[in-house]
């Protein structure tokens, strides 16, 4: 069982715990010797998003992997779907993004690329931690005349804007679009508003002005409230509110509604579908999604797979089922024809793109969605033994399910990030959903000594 990675990846504060410079180099040399293969010099790229703490983690990684005689190309700040792009595109044995997403600025973390741009699967990233953990790692490294040296990429973003202007499609255009952004004061700071600009829309940004301390704060796709605002006060077609490392995206309509993934995957595997390009007229979403998206889809012949929270899952489950695209509610969507990850600048071409073929206002394209009450339930806890071991915890959801039957769901799961259970429950009836998710989430909290 993996000790340090998540989800998605590792995270926690910065400077605490195994974020900390020597702990830090000692990760880098783990991960520099599992992708050492054979004798030729290798060489990983690594990528951040604006964190004040970026710099320390990038220096501390960079040590212990050149201290292994793998040479390091530091992007800068630049966004996680671009780190994965460009571990492909140059050839680089790895990649790593310094990142905690959506966190505020304390926090950080560190995602893993292989070498064709995907995450890394649980069992490298065990490898990754026996290492780490290994006594035999601190007689490892390289002699002092093979060790790495690092060099900074200066055209990591400029790169990053040709292979997102190449994914859309060549007959359409952007001129005549009012477009808002929100950058999060992250990692897309720079290349979300000019790749729109340089594809002809006029752009109005929020969210570029980051100093280290204020990525995520009251910007970003948690904040939907400052894109609806613009939205409406200029007169704009869309709002794009981008997270801090720019892997997902939550929409804006002209009339200032929020979308989120379910409304993304239902406008884009319609659209999809309708030019034969939806591959095997299947979607794959997380056990989060709407049921309101399954309904939608099974009414248009669309087989909607369920995944496991985390776009890593969604990637696996699209891979096994042969799907090109997927997705979560959060705003992670993956189009596996043109990315290997979730990629929220990606995602808005791609729905700009159906608006531009359609000549559609993205309100009346999400309206085909009609999504169902929802109730989500956070209960801080301190530990997380398996729930259906706690006969309370597996009698109330059992009973819940029974009362819902087919006219709604109940997910109760630990989230992979922090130390929270969640509560979902969802049903034709907002109150009676409310209820349900309520009384589920008291038992948990007195079972475990939580708080909601």
């Amino acid at each position: 069982m993996k000790k340090y990675f998540g989800t998605d990846g590792i995270r926690g504060v910065a400077n605490e715990n195994i974020l900390v410079p020597e702990k830090l180099v000692k990760i880098g040399k783990a991960i520099a010797n599992v992708f050492l293969k054979e004798d030729r010099k290798h060489r990983i790229l690594i990528g951040k998003d604006t964190r004040l703490s970026g710099y320390m983690i990038e220096t501390s990684l960079a040590s212990g992997i050149t201290a292994m005689g793998v040479d390091v190309l530091l992007t800068g700040p630049i966004p996680t779907p671009a780190v994965a792009y460009l571990t492909k595109s140059m050839r680089a044995d790895a990649g790593i993004m310094i990142s905690a997403s959506h966190n505020s600025y304390e926090d950080n973390g560190i995602k893993i690329f292989a070498a064709d741009g995907f995450k890394l699967p649980d069992e490298r990233e065990l490898e990754i931690e026996e290492l780490f953990e290994s006594f035999e790692l601190e007689k490892m490294g390289a002699k002092p005349s093979d060790i790495g040296k690092a060099t900074r990429i200066n055209d990591a973003v400029g790169r990053y804007t040709v292979a997102l202007k190449s994914a859309f499609p060549r007959e359409l255009t952007l001129e005549g679009f009012r477009i808002g952004f929100d950058c999060a004061n992250g990692a897309a700071y720079v290349v979300a508003p000019q790749t729109c600009e340089e594809l002809g829309a006029d752009v109005t940004s929020r969210g570029t002005s980051p100093n280290g301390r204020n990525i995520n704060a009251g910007f970003g796709s948690l904040y939907p409230e400052i894109m609806q605002k613009l939205v409406i006060e200029q007169n704009l077609q869309i709002g794009i509110s981008l997270d801090g490392d720019s892997d997902r995206s939550i929409f804006i309509d002209e009339k200032g509604n929020v979308h989120d993934g379910d409304a993304v995957l239902a406008i884009c595997a319609l659209d999809l579908k309708k030019r034969g390009l939806l591959k095997g007229n299947k979607v794959v979403a997380t056990v989060m999604s709407n049921i309101g998206l399954e309904k939608l889809l099974k009414a248009n012949d669309i087989q909607l797979i369920r995944a496991n929270v985390g776009d890593r899952y969604v990637l696996e489950a699209m891979q096994s089922e042969g799907c090109n695209l997927g997705g979560e509610q959060s705003g992670h969507t993956i189009f596996s024809d043109f990315s290997t990850t979730g990629d929220g600048i990606l995602t808005a071409l791609m729905v700009l793109a159906v608006m531009a073929r359609t000549e559609k206002p993205l309100s009346e394209l999400a309206s085909v969605f009609t999504r169902y009450p929802q109730k989500l339930v956070n209960i801080n806890v301190t530990d997380k033994p398996a729930l259906d071991s706690i006969a309370p915890i597996k009698s109330v959801i059992e009973s819940k399910e029974k009362e819902l039957d087919s006219n709604g769901r109940i997910l109760v799961r630990y989230s992979g990030t922090e130390n929270k259970a969640r509560v979902m429950v969802e049903c034709e009836d907002e109150d009676l959903c409310n209820k349900h998710a309520m009384d589920v989430a008291e038992v948990i909290e007195r079972e475990l000594g939580g708080t909601v």
